[in-house]
């Protein structure tokens, strides 16, 4: 039956639903680089939010749970730590079976079977176990045990959820296909829930890598992390920990390496072997250094500026002043501070007045943390809102001067954020200037745009469709970190 003339004739509306924003980058995460075999070589990192977590996958002794202690001890706490997998020794392949429920795992599954059997491949060279007994097994570490018993080339185990099948060699060469049923004999491959089928894909042997070819692998598969440091049972050597920086100084997506310095002659002006002297030569703007007997310290230091957010009021922090909870802080003569000024080296130092507090806050190139931190959110945080703008105008942006003053908006409001949390403050410009700025102008907001018109720019760029260069001008808020009072007294 006709339910009369679609309205859509004379009035038509269509909803458009803009596409969601390209997300910012966090610059709160912290990368710990350990040497625990609790993550795999194909798994490689895994994300944290409390420290409990980490004690259940690492326990309370690894080295990778000693330095998180550090990170979540900090006050305000950070959000969010990855913990990698640096394969500092070669691996031997791995095959993890499914999860076993409750009623999987009960004994009464087990010691029916008198004549158990599968076959399993390993390092290329299929592995036949028949005869598996478990009449007489307690738990299913026994029926492990019973077939390790049989089984030649590599070892099975119980991990309390799952088996997990390991070959007994290392490096590239090691190998474990999935199990199946073997030619006599009750099949177990089903049970055990190594076959296609039920088990996770096969884990193959790795061999030995640098930390920085660890570093390397993070920054290729993952662009969550902003920091990292390494925590392992046998740390990376001073050049090692140079080849890092190097990665990170020059890498395309800007991060940030933290060190600890554990050896007491950075303390002395006339040793200049130390990381700090050393990274200091460097100029590395991206590399930080402190020192203390703890070698995760700077874990805490790290913590402790990644749990600024930067979307709130002012927000942003300096280092120094701050805590690092957990770190005993050290007692330094007046040499020995001045020393560690000079190397650009933080340290955790007490003070006559009974405090103690991050002194310095600094990176081994001439910047301060905060300063590099800071402007590696500005500019991921004007990156991605010019991007949006293009990416999320059902329209084009046209390439004319109100098409161009889009784009200028667009970079004040990110100015503006600066200026909401801290970062950027009213002050006099002292560098060379720019359109209408000149060296000495006092910035009153704290910032400064300035594009070219549209009719200046050449025809062959304007052809690229590339808009005209943005020039900004920031104006940091800086810190105050020293004071000097002058009392003059009259009787």
């Amino acid at each position: 039956m006709t339910q009369g003339l679609n309205v859509g004739r004379l009035v038509s509306v269509t909803v458009n639903l803009a596409p969601l924003a390209a997300a910012r980058r966090g610059f709160g995460t912290l990368l710990v680089a350990g040497d625990s075999n609790v993550i795999d070589g194909s798994e490689r990192f895994r994300t944290y939010v409390d420290l409990e977590s980490v004690a259940g996958d690492f326990g309370t002794s690894a080295p990778e749970y000693e330095a998180a202690s550090l990170y979540f001890g900090q006050s305000p706490r950070p959000q969010q730590l990855m913990i990698g997998r640096w394969i500092r020794t070669a691996t031997a392949a791995l095959l993890k079976g499914g999860i076993l429920t409750t009623a999987e795992q009960a004994l009464a599954n087990w010691t029916a079977i008198t004549s158990g059997s599968f076959k399993v491949t390993i390092d290329g060279t299929e592995k036949t176990v028949t005869g598996l007994n478990f009449s007489a097994v307690t738990n299913l570490n026994g029926v492990a045990s019973a077939i390790n018993a049989e089984l030649t080339g590599g070892t099975v185990a119980w991990d309390g959820s799952r088996f997990t099948v390991t070959s007994a060699t290392t490096g590239t060469a090691s190998s474990v296909g999935y199990a199946s049923a073997a030619a006599t004999g009750t099949d177990i491959s089903g049970l055990l829930k190594l076959t296609a089928s039920t088990a996770l894909a096969p884990v193959p042997g790795y061999a030995a890598e640098t930390p920085v070819e660890a570093a390397a692998i993070f920054a290729n598969q993952s662009g969550m992390w902003y920091g990292l440091s390494f925590a392992a049972s046998t740390m990376p050597t001073d050049d090692q920990l140079i080849a890092v920086g190097e990665f990170i100084e020059g890498a395309s997506i800007t991060r940030i390496f933290g060190v600890t310095e554990t050896d007491t002659r950075v303390l002395d002006a006339a040793y200049t072997d130390d990381l700090a002297t050393r990274f200091k030569a460097l100029n590395y703007k991206r590399t930080c250094v402190q020192y203390s007997p703890n070698k995760f310290a700077i874990c805490s230091l790290m913590g402790r500026a990644f749990s600024v957010n930067f979307a709130a009021n002012r927000s942003t922090i300096t280092l120094m002043y701050k805590q690092e909870p957990g770190v005993v802080a050290e007692l330094l003569s007046e040499t020995q501070a001045q020393t560690l000024k000079f190397k650009r080296c933080n340290v955790f130092v007490r003070y006559q007045n009974d405090t103690a507090i991050i002194q310095y806050g600094v990176m081994s190139g001439q910047a301060y943390f905060d300063e590099i931190h800071g402007l590696d959110w500005f500019a991921d945080a004007l990156q991605n809102a010019e991007y949006n703008l293009l990416y999320q105008s059902k329209t084009k942006i046209p390439q004319t001067d109100a098409g161009q003053n889009q784009l200028v908006t667009v970079a004040a409001n990110v100015c503006q954020e600066a200026i909401n949390n801290g970062l950027v403050a009213p002050g006099q410009w002292n560098a060379d200037g720019f359109g209408q700025l000149e060296r000495g102008d006092f910035l009153t907001e704290g910032f400064y745009i300035y594009t070219p018109p549209m009719a200046s720019q050449d025809q062959s760029i304007r052809e690229q469709r590339i808009a005209p260069p943005i020039q900004i001008a920031l104006k940091l808020a800086g810190a105050i970190h020293e004071i000097d009072c002058i009392v003059d007294v009259n009787r």
